[in-house]
């Protein structure tokens, strides 16, 4: 029970690392931006977030299945993933935290994309704030695709949970937008300044995490691949 809570834990963090990280932040304004536009409809305004959040939740849900399902279902790769897991875990923890250290970076898009779904889901309602957090939920960037890919889809696998841990990890990634939407119908102000520390936040969450991440890769390394540790 401790390790499941621990799991999930961990599946949330990485959630709303991702959500505030450059990257996904920017399609998380996106989301803000079209779902403060009824900002006279406090009601709207936290049903749109609901449905963002649920779009969002749904995707990484059926990623997580999809891709934990699949690769346990085959019984040679199921195998080689029970006994190679923590080898292979290590090397990812260690890039997955180059890159939140930005150590390795990528340049992908320019932001096109998140406008063009904005001005597609303005005419769709609830379904359209559902569909934009399906689509930006697939929008990976370089700190996304590690933090999903490099890091939640092995601790689904360790865990065997191809449904749980993502969806928890998808609320995690819309939880910043949930957060505004809630301060938006309940009328809040000084919104900016909490952008503004969130955005502070993020720059030291995400180094504190890629130092852990690093550390907890070399341990792995030292432990399951030299036997150095033992």
């Amino acid at each position: 029970m401790a390790e499941w809570l621990l799991g999930g834990a961990s599946a949330l963090w990485l959630g709303i690392l991702t959500s505030i990280s450059p990257c996904p932040l920017a399609t998380n304004i996106v989301a803000m931006s079209y779902i403060g536009r009824k900002v006279d409809h406090p009601g709207l305004v936290f049903w749109t977030g609901l449905f963002y959040t649920l779009g969002r939740m749904a995707t990484y849900l059926v990623l997580g299945i999809l891709l934990v399902k699949s690769l346990l279902s085959i019984p040679q790769l199921s195998f080689f993933l029970q006994k190679y897991m923590n080898k292979i875990l290590g090397p990812l923890l260690i890039v997955t935290g180059m890159f939140l250290l930005e150590l390795i970076r990528l340049n992908l898009g320019d932001g096109r994309l998140s406008r063009w779904a904005q001005g597609r889901a303005e005419t769709w309602g609830l379904w359209g704030a559902g569909a934009l957090g399906m689509l930006f939920a697939l929008s990976f960037c370089p700190v996304s695709a590690a933090l999903f890919f490099g890091s939640l889809i092995p601790l689904a696998i360790k865990f065997e949970s191809g449904w749980a841990l993502p969806s928890v990890y998808g609320v995690g990634t819309a939880l910043p937008v949930v957060f505004f939407a809630t301060l938006i119908a309940l009328g809040a102000h000084s919104i900016s300044r909490m952008f503004q520390r969130i955005t502070q936040m993020e720059w030291w969450a995400r180094r504190i995490t890629g130092v852990v991440f690093i550390l907890v890769g070399v341990y792995y390394c030292l432990t399951d691949i030299y036997g150095v540790l033992d």
